[in-house]
């Protein structure tokens, strides 16, 4: 254990060093055992996919609403205009706007979590590109975040829509729930979450698909899951 690691750090590590990879229901368990913080800390899923994302047909991508939601409240920016900009306030959408919106962006303000669009703005926002793509915000057909069911799309992510999508290593890295969700509650959005990166196994991929898989706190040692059981998992 490297000596930078705190005195909690190093017993939550006991908990998970040199142990074979666990069940989902264990990994949940032990992964709130884990967490050292004080706090509610976020519980993220890595999965490293059998997946060169170098190739536009090998790219992974998709959203899924979690049953559980992910524990925290996530400001959502509408780019919209006229009755779709007035369905979005009424949804509950924190920042909205239109052309206003895409300048108030190309001059530095990103203060939101998730970015949702109408089909007849993405002209205008994907401008942006450079801004919100390496925060993870561009809008996206294939994520459900271009859409003219604006309002259907807010409550989604207010009621819990992630959206994942491979890195350039291969790697899927998204939050799942809170340290303190019920175990039942935090496996049940871990096995929607592996039912929907299952589904989106592109047809080009080759070999082994989910390659290995690992729960992690916002603070502490990751716990790391046997990847064929976690490819198995379906929520009840």
């Amino acid at each position: 254990m490297p000596e930078g690691h705190g005195k909690k750090y190093r017993e939550a590590a006991k908990l998970t060093a040199e142990q074979p990879p666990a069940d989902p229901q264990t990994g949940v368990r032990l992964v709130k055992q884990a967490s050292t913080s004080r706090f509610a800390g976020t519980v993220e899923l890595h999965v490293r996919l059998g997946v060169d994302p170098r190739h536009a047909d090998q790219m992974v991508r998709s959203s899924v609403v979690l049953p559980h939601g992910t524990g925290r409240q996530r400001r959502i920016a509408v780019f919209a205009q006229g009755e779709k900009e007035r369905e979005a306030r009424d949804a509950g959408a924190d920042i909205i706007g239109g052309e206003d919106l895409v300048k108030r962006v190309q001059d530095g303000f990103t203060e939101f979590d998730v970015a949702l669009a109408t089909p007849d703005l993405m002209g205008s926002v994907g401008r942006l590109g450079k801004i919100l793509g390496p925060r993870g915000l561009m809008p996206n057909p294939k994520a459900g975040t271009v859409t003219f069911d604006i309002a259907r799309a807010v409550k989604e992510v207010q009621a819990g829509r992630v959206e994942f999508r491979v890195d350039r290593y291969g790697i899927i890295h998204v939050p799942v729930g809170k340290t303190d969700f019920a175990d039942e509650a935090l496996l049940e959005n871990l096995a929607t979450m592996m039912e929907a990166i299952v589904k989106a196994k592109p047809q080009a991929a080759k070999g082994s698909y989910v390659r290995a898989c690992f729960l992690a706190p916002t603070m502490g040692p990751s716990v790391r899951l046997d990847p064929a059981a976690a490819a198995r998992l379906s929520p009840a």
